[in-house]
């Protein structure tokens, strides 16, 4: 790049971009939908009908406290836990003084998985404890007993993954000046250049991360950064690990832009892999993060992948191979920032 084209490049950058519109794609927080989703969505409309029915004072009360303008759900919103699946869309919301179920955020476990954790939990606990109960009192031959006692090991063993998958454990976050922290935990298998971004306006260092079942899968803010706009393509589900998943899967990519001058853009893009099939991201445009701060997770497996405007000064500090904690683990810096 000549000095003439980078020179127009930073005076371009010294106000920050105003933020596009929502994708039309992303009207809940988790796009692809899913069996559980439309579980819980069920269990709301019960809820809400036990609620008005029952509990008509509760509800005079949340909604005297409500704040915002607008309904952002296609339902009656009597509660925060309404909001759960559409709080990327702006609209009524709760101070955290008046909302009564602001403890679930702060239990270690990733609150938009509750769900699936209580689910998966009552049916792999749940055949481990019948199996156990039945193995231990009725008198079968040792065949059948040993099967009893596999599958109840088995069940006991996927729960506890289970559990551990949706876990949600304190990141310290690095406060150095110009550090980029990692959106993902897992392990680095791929840096690569790209000549030119469009959204970035220049060349760019991509960095993937597989996350296994064994990693968390919250995904965090890289660097303190205005949200510019978010796209979703529906796709595959093949294995993470493969290079052409970045471009067949399900993907979710939300445009990030340095909130302190000189306004540096970056991209994060979350992708579903074999069995990771749900992507969850609650970001809008328009919103402004802090660095390491939580933005969505993708459930059961999968790749993100983060682009940094390549420039000069930037150092990367990782490599293929390395393994690395979201918002805890330094991935690059911009040298010139210190």
């Amino acid at each position: 790049m000549s000095d003439a084209e980078t020179a127009h490049q930073n005076s371009s950058r010294q106000r920050p971009a105003l933020h596009e519109p929502m994708d039309p794609a992303l009207t809940t927080i988790q796009p692809g939908g899913g069996v559980i989703w439309r579980w819980e969505l069920a269990w709301g409309r019960l809820r809400r009908w036990w609620l008005k029915t029952f509990r008509r004072r509760y509800v005079e009360r949340m909604q005297a406290t409500r704040q915002g303008d607008y309904n952002p759900c296609p339902f009656d919103v009597l509660d925060s836990r309404d909001l759960k699946y559409y709080r990327n869309q702006g609209g009524y919301h709760w101070k955290p003084e008046d909302d009564p179920f602001t403890w679930r955020d702060r239990i270690p476990f990733a609150r938009v998985g509750l769900a699936e954790l209580l689910v998966f939990s009552v049916a792999t606990f749940g055949t481990a404890g019948i199996c156990f109960a039945v193995a231990t009192s009725f008198d079968f031959s040792s065949g059948v007993k040993t099967l009893l006692w596999l599958t109840a090991l088995t069940a006991a063993v996927i729960g506890g993954l289970i559990v551990w998958f949706f876990r949600d454990p304190y990141r310290p976050i690095p406060q150095d000046a110009g550090v980029i922290v990692s959106p993902a935990d897992g392990k680095i298998v791929a840096i690569e250049t790209i000549e030119h971004d469009e959204f970035i306006g220049g060349p760019a260092i991509m960095i993937g991360i597989f996350l296994s079942i064994f990693n968390v899968h919250i995904n965090r803010s890289p660097f303190a950064a205005r949200v510019i706009g978010l796209t979703y393509k529906p796709g595959k589900y093949l294995n993470a690990l493969l290079p052409r998943s970045a471009v067949e899967n399900e993907q979710l990519a939300f445009r990030l832009e340095e909130i302190a001058y000189p306004h540096r853009r970056m991209i994060v893009r979350q992708i579903a892999g074999a069995i990771a099939r749900r992507i969850v991201c609650w970001l809008k445009p328009g919103d402004r993060l802090e660095r390491g701060e939580q933005v969505g997770m993708i459930k059961l497996g999968s790749r993100t992948e983060l682009v940094i405007e390549h420039q000069q000064g930037l150092e990367i500090l990782t490599k293929i191979g390395d393994k690395v904690q979201a918002g805890s683990t330094v991935l690059a810096r911009f040298a010139n920032d210190e």
